[in-house]
C-alpha cells in the first residue's frame, strides 16, 4: 500500500477514502492513519526528492511527513516487541493472580 507519491511535480498522500489528496491538506487526523497504517501494514512511500517536487511548500511538508514514516517504519519492530513485552509480563500477572485464587 503505497501512503506517500510524487506526481506532476507535487506531494500527495493517501486518505482515509483511499485518494491522493495534496500534502498542503493533511490535517493531524490524516497524520495519525499514516502512522497507524505506517505501524500495521506493508507500505511504501515514493523517496523525497527535491527536484520532483518544484512548490517549496510541498517540498518542506513531503520531506517532514517522508522522514518520520520512514523511521517509524524501521521502528516497527521494535514497537512491536516492546508491545509484546509489554503484554506478556501483564498476562503473567494475570495467570498468577488466577492461580493464587
Amino acid at each position: 500500500m503505497q501512503l506517500l507519491k510524487i506526481e506532476n511535480n507535487q506531494g500527495f498522500f493517501l486518505d482515509e477514502n483511499d485518494d491522493f489528496l495534496s500534502v498542503e491538506k493533511i490535517t493531524k487526523e490524516h497524520l495519525l492513519r499514516l502512522v497507524d497504517l505506517t505501524l500495521t501494514k506493508d507500505v511504501t512511500f515514493d523517496e523525497f526528492n527535491e527536484e520532483a517536487l518544484q512548490n517549496r511548500a510541498h517540498q518542506i511538508v513531503y520531506k517532514n511527513i517522508y522522514e518520520k514514516l520512514v523511521e517509524l517504519q524501521g521502528k516497527r519492530d521494535d514497537f512491536t516487541d516492546e508491545s509484546a513485552r509489554l503484554y506478556l509480563e501483564d498476562y503473567n500477572k494475570y495467570q498468577q493472580d488466577i492461580a493464587d485464587h
